[in-house]
């Protein structure tokens, strides 16, 4: 899964370990702040390049890319992106989670699912094409993580679904969950308008005044 093109993250270990002062000076200096763990050791608070993070972000495998990690002062490890915070208006990238990668365990990921092909269902048959489940949870060895699944939906007429089982696989790929759970299916125009126009319409605004159960026991006291 490391790509070739992604140069090694260098890691520079910051002051100050978890502090919000400290995370903001890191930010002012053009990093930004990071945590490292995973395979049995402490986390360590580090400062990284977000250019570098960037780039792996909107690489093919994205997240799932495993790249070479250089903690100064440590050596070199496999490290993968858990997880990261964006600022709500600019998008900049605020922290990052990072965990160390052993090569030879199995992990769990949840990769993009992207179909391909347009159905028959929508081509001649009036139907539309509803993707429901658009990433599926696997478990497998690091090297063997793909980027995204391809499935080809061209076959699917009106009322035709793809499910979990269905996803193209190895021996290598276990999925994770119900293989049943629906991943597209192609429905008929005139079902959807139907089930649109039988939904429940908006409950009767109340009226002003005693609520029902209040008045029937003003009445009663009458």
């Amino acid at each position: 899964m490391a790509l070739a093109n992604i140069e090694a993250v260098v890691a520079t270990v910051r002051e100050g370990k978890f502090n919000k002062n400290a995370a903001r000076r890191v930010r002012v200096a053009g990093k930004i702040p990071a945590v490292v763990y995973g395979a049995g050791q402490e986390p360590v608070a580090v400062a990284v390049d977000p250019k570098v993070i960037t780039k792996i972000l909107h690489s093919d495998s994205g997240h799932n890319t495993i790249f070479d990690l250089n903690i100064e002062g440590s050596a070199m490890v496999k490290a993968m992106i858990v997880d990261w915070q964006n600022e709500p208006i600019k998008g900049k990238l605020l922290h990052i989670d990072l965990k160390r990668i052993a090569m030879d365990k199995t992990m769990r990921v949840s990769v993009p699912i992207q179909l391909i092909g347009i159905p028959t269902g929508v081509k001649s048959q009036g139907g539309m094409l509803d993707h429901i489940l658009r990433e599926v949870e696997v478990e497998c060895l690091p090297d063997d993580i793909p980027s995204h699944l391809d499935v080809d939906v061209t076959n699917l007429a009106v009322n035709d679904s793809i499910h979990i089982s269905d996803l193209p696989h190895s021996g290598k790929l276990k999925f994770i969950g119900d293989e049943h759970a629906t991943v597209a299916h192609v429905t008929s125009i005139k079902e959807e308008a139907a089930a649109a126009d039988a939904a429940p319409t908006e409950p009767e605004v109340a009226k002003k005044g005693k609520p029902e159960a209040a008045a029937a026991a003003d009445t009663k006291k009458k």
